[in-house]
């Protein structure tokens, strides 16, 4: 059952895969386990965001409830991602990667998934980068949540 919490933890937004390890951490589950747990968990809806969100939000900009939000993630998409491409050049392979694999708020699969999509990469690419950014993250995660930072800190200082 635990398990099953650590995967769906992984597919929600914004929390995704950096918040599951830790919480299978605090569990008392085995890492090794739960790392391939959560990198399932938080790839699956990857393809569903790159194919379908972009144009979900495009139908929705001009609609009368939602228009007004739908208007504000396509700008604030297509900006993250032109600003993402100027600084990456012809490396956005590697940007996206070290985007979704470094653990910080407002990063992740959901995220970079979607900036790809701005950015009109093709699927193979986004899928191959945001999977080895999120298996980045997964290592990083894992290896804090079980401490190693603390005790390499605790030597060095």
């Amino acid at each position: 059952m635990q398990f099953i919490i650590v995967f769906f933890i992984s597919m929600f937004p914004l929390v995704e895969l950096r918040g599951a390890i830790p919480y299978a951490v605090a569990q008392g589950l085995p890492l090794v386990p739960s790392y391939i747990i959560s990198i399932i968990g938080n790839m699956l809806p990857v393809p569903i965001i790159f194919l379908f969100a972009r144009k979900v939000l495009e139908w929705g900009a001009d609609k009368p409830v939602i228009g007004g939000f739908f208007t504000f993630c396509i700008e604030k998409g297509d900006k993250g991602g032109k600003k993402l491409q100027e600084k990456a050049g012809r490396g956005l392979f590697v940007a996206l990667l070290l985007f979704v694999g470094i653990p910080l708020p407002g990063t992740g699969a959901w995220t970079g998934t979607l900036a790809a999509s701005f950015l009109d990469m093709d699927f193979k690419s986004s899928v191959i980068a945001v999977m080895l950014g999120v298996m980045l993250a997964g290592i990083i995660m894992g290896l804090a949540s079980a401490g190693v930072f603390g005790a390499i800190s605790a030597l060095i200082l």
